[in-house]
């Protein structure tokens, strides 16, 4: 109530302090001099408190123009009729000049309120623009990469293959008494085969990332997923002793046959990279709910919790502990997008007694047809 008061008794301040130097300096001007400052004062008043004090202060300006400054003076009769007349144009004109000062004021808040909308407005639409215009170059610099990886990888694989028939020949013609020979060639093919996986690991990133990748889904057991994985992974797992648990009573899944052989592929690779040669990986699967569980466990030196979101990302590539060389980063992506690509998830954990679990969920049954 106070705050709502303030406003008026700042207007009535004005009014009276007006009126007082007027009638305190009356001698050295006439009475139209004393009309035209008490409108400047309510003029004042409504631009700086708005219409109702602006209307409050005409009230007193007028009243005290008839006291102060129409004969007879000292009082509010008015005795001549040009008197009259005077005072109510005054009247008149202090209320009018008062109340559209207040309408100026109003139409000039109302004109910054819209000019910082259009503002606000102009804003939202660059930014929605540069956006829009982002999310253009990001897709044709996709697009671009896509086509440049695709030719660049096709260029390699071509000379790749032709090494490889190369070396393979000669590995073959050549004397085994002469050793030295022949392991400088079984290196070249091994390094070919090397480069050959990193090829192809770069195309299906590629063709993932793109969307590209056409999974052919189709219904088939966890144990012929494992057995596929398990035989491909052979040479990588000499040195390894390998168990498989799986959950007899698991349904068949709706997968990518040879995509999700390849995740279960690089999980296994993974696990003899990073593990003491000698050590036990196990390969276990069970249900949850509406899920399956495709868990590889190792033996190895753990993931820290801070890397375990990284591992998955691209050319990520942590310090290995086994014999083998690391690899170039790729493989755990590309096993996340394949499992994501069947509404799946994918995710590091620590592994009973010690070394690291990597844990693959996939929808069972109709939850995932709806998806393909």
């Amino acid at each position: 109530m106070i705050e709502r008061l303030k406003p008026y008794a700042f207007a009535t301040l004005l009014a009276d302090a007006t009126i007082g130097i007027l009638v305190l300096t009356r001698h050295y001007f006439d009475d139209t001099t004393a009309a035209l400052v008490m409108v400047l004062a309510i003029m004042a008043t409504a631009l700086l408190w708005k219409s109702g004090p602006a209307l409050w202060a005409s009230v007193i300006c007028v009243i005290c123009f008839n006291y102060y400054f129409i004969v007879p003076y000292g009082t509010l009769n008015i005795d001549a009729p040009e008197d009259v007349v005077a005072f109510i144009a005054f009247a008149a004109i202090s209320i009018i000049m008062g109340q559209l000062s207040a309408r100026v004021e109003a139409r000039a808040l109302q004109a910054e309120a819209r000019r910082v909308e259009i503002e606000s407005l102009y804003d939202k639409l660059r930014l929605v623009t540069e956006e829009a215009a982002e999310a253009e170059l990001l897709r044709r610099s996709e697009k671009l990469k896509s086509a440049l990886l695709d030719a660049v990888t096709h260029d390699l694989r071509t000379p790749l293959t032709s090494i490889k028939a190369a070396v393979t020949t000669m590995i073959s013609e050549l004397p085994r008494e002469d050793g030295y020979q022949l392991e400088l060639l079984q290196v070249i093919d091994e390094e070919s085969d090397r480069l050959n996986r990193f090829i192809q690991e770069m195309m299906d990133l590629a063709r993932l990332e793109s969307g590209g990748l056409d999974m052919r889904r189709s219904e088939i057991s966890i144990s012929e997923i494992v057995e596929t994985a398990l035989e491909r992974a052979a040479p990588l797992l000499v040195n390894h002793e390998v168990d498989v648990d799986l959950d007899p009573a698991l349904p068949h899944l709706t997968v990518d046959a040879v995509a999700f052989s390849q995740v279960l592929y690089s999980l296994l690779d993974n696990a003899t990279k990073y593990s003491p040669p000698g050590s036990r990986i196990v390969v276990s699967a069970c249900s949850q709910d509406s899920t399956m569980l495709l868990s590889v466990h190792d033996q190895g030196p753990g993931i820290p919790r801070d890397l375990r979101e990284k591992v998955f990302e691209k050319f990520f590539r942590a310090q290995a502990t086994g014999t083998r060389r690391a690899g170039f980063g790729l493989g755990l992506s590309i096993a996340k997008g394949i499992v994501e690509a069947h509404s799946g998830k994918i995710w590091v954990e620590d592994s009973a007694g010690g070394g690291t679990s990597v844990v693959v969920s996939i929808p069972i049954g109709p939850a995932l047809e709806q998806t393909a």
